[in-house]
């Protein structure tokens, strides 16, 4: 019997799911600090051009959306 098998498909398993989760966490906190720096833009008495920008295609968008 061959003691290297469950060993390795343990490994296998508990490294692909350490990776998914270490993943998971780095998206999660791109994502959060994103989030920070719109609200921090929405919140600034000076707007960037960049927000104006978006906020401008945003109400574009919504105003060519079907009213439901």
């Amino acid at each position: 019997m061959n003691a290297f098998g469950p060993a390795a498909v343990l490994g296998l398993i508990f490294g692909f799911m350490w990776g998914i989760g270490c993943s998971l966490a780095i998206l999660y906190s791109i994502f959060l600090g994103g989030y920070r720096k719109g609200v921090e833009e929405a919140l600034a008495p000076q707007k960037s051009k960049r927000y104006v920008r978006a906020l401008e295609k945003t109400q574009a968008k919504q105003g060519k959306a079907p009213q439901r």
